[in-house]
């Protein structure tokens, strides 16, 4: 972090989810939400494009990486590489809210 003088760093652990590690040297775990897995392939394109959007959009860096995992689980669900949409990453997020 020092070396790209950056703020944050966000780590992808497949199933253990991802860890977020801040400049101030808190580290946080951001647990999987993959329910069942039958493909991989896209999971880290699906992670980056959704962290970026909810940046963009005005989230907390904990925040997007809490929805990029979401979408993540979501697309290993498929087989294949797959898009994320809002309507399937809504109904996930409202899945496990119940």
């Amino acid at each position: 972090m020092k070396r790209l003088n950056a703020e944050t760093v966000l780590l992808t652990l497949g199933a253990e989810g991802m860890s977020l590690f801040r400049k101030s040297g808190e580290a946080l775990t951001v647990p999987t939400k993959a329910w069942s897995v039958a493909d991989v392939s896209g999971a880290g394109d699906t992670v980056i494009s959704t962290l970026t959007i909810a940046l963009s959009g005005g989230a907390t860096m904990l925040e997007a990486a809490t929805l990029a995992n979401y979408a993540a689980g979501v697309v290993c669900a498929e087989v294949g590489i797959v898009p994320i949409n809002p309507g399937s990453l809504r109904e996930a997020v409202l899945k496990d809210a119940e």
